[in-house]
């Protein structure tokens, strides 16, 4: 059974890169350029898994993320959060929002493949 993963980012560059290293690995890949395209594709179809960038226009990575977990509850999509935000903080606040993991921005498959097979994704 093939996996589903929303790639959420206002980069359209990353957005490609990371659905060539997710479609690779047999998911199905579907795209938002930020928070609220997300959350109306959430809501046409939830994914197995999310790819959220922090910084975006119009609804940012955490306020998606809370929006998410109000709406379809805690668990359901797994949600890994893709930042180049070092600051501790801001990996505390994505885990306690709702996220299970995150990956810090520039990564590769393997990194990719690496985080979403401890989240149970591939």
């Amino acid at each position: 059974m093939s996996r589903t993963c929303l790639v959420v980012d206002d980069s359209r560059v990353v957005r490609k890169l990371a659905r060539r290293m997710l479609e690779a690995n047999g998911f199905i890949v579907t795209e938002a350029e930020d928070g609220r395209q997300a959350l109306d594709a959430c809501r046409q179809a939830l994914p197995d898994g999310v790819l959220l960038d922090w910084n975006m226009p119009v609804m940012n990575g955490i306020e998606f993320l809370r929006a998410l977990r109000a709406e379809f509850g805690p668990d359901r999509p797994t949600v890994l959060f893709c930042t180049t935000e070092t600051d501790m903080s801001f990996i505390a606040d994505a885990l306690a929002s709702g996220a299970q993991e995150y990956i810090m921005k520039p990564f590769d498959a393997e990194i990719l493949l690496g985080k979403l097979a401890e989240v149970g994704l591939a």
